[in-house]
């Protein structure tokens, strides 16, 4: 493999919120085509019980919109420090931005999957393929995020979006293209700082 173009891409596939382009469609097939590489991802088991709801109506997206914008439960999070530092205030700013726009991002992709128990529950077997399913965006110059804003109202949604009982909303997933410059990686703290070896806490 070409170690710079799979490291630069997974370096630099960033959450989008507010460069997403909200006037350009994003063809059917791209969607598709990202979902093909998506669900190539292991899923425990080999159970592949996700579904993948991609929602492009207008009023339907809008009716989202509203459940994300108005949560049932606000979490602790949801209220900044008051001495956040700059980048914080940048994700602070665009997650707002996200919040305000949500309707007019194009595609809104919500993995389900199947709720079968086990020692990890559901969650983690959908989270691999969703995290190919952004990479697959970003490398077609796309934009996306995760963010579970609406399953603060999940029943809600559920009823709004047919989703049966038995299955589990995962996330929400905002697409569209994006736009300015390309993405750098991320300030991280140093990987050594939160790496452990044998015991908590050890560094050998």
């Amino acid at each position: 493999m070409d170690l710079a173009t799979v490291d630069r891409l997974l370096t630099t596939t960033r959450a989008v919120r507010r460069r997403l382009d909200l006037t350009r469609p994003v063809p059917r097939e791209v969607i598709l085509e990202c979902l093909r590489l998506a669900i190539q991802a292991p899923t425990g088991s080999n159970a592949q019980t996700w579904r993948w709801l991609v929602v492009t109506d207008g009023p339907t997206r809008a009716a989202i919109a509203g459940l994300y914008r108005n949560r049932v439960v606000m979490s602790a999070r949801a209220v900044a420090p008051s001495d956040v530092d700059p980048q914080q205030q940048r994700v602070n700013d665009s997650a707002g931005y996200l919040r305000d726009h949500l309707e007019d991002v194009p595609v809104l992709v919500i993995p389900c999957v199947e709720e079968k128990g086990g020692a990890a529950g559901w969650a983690p077997s959908i989270y691999p393929a969703v995290w190919s399913l952004m990479l697959a965006l970003r490398s077609r110059g796309l934009g996306s995020c995760l963010t579970t804003a609406h399953l603060f109202r999940r029943d809600e949604a559920a009823t709004l979006l047919g989703i049966p009982s038995g299955y589990a909303q995962a996330c929400l997933i905002p697409i569209a293209y994006y736009t300015g410059d390309d993405f750098q990686p991320a300030v991280r703290r140093p990987v050594e700082d939160l790496t452990y070896w044998n015991h908590w806490g050890a560094d050998r």
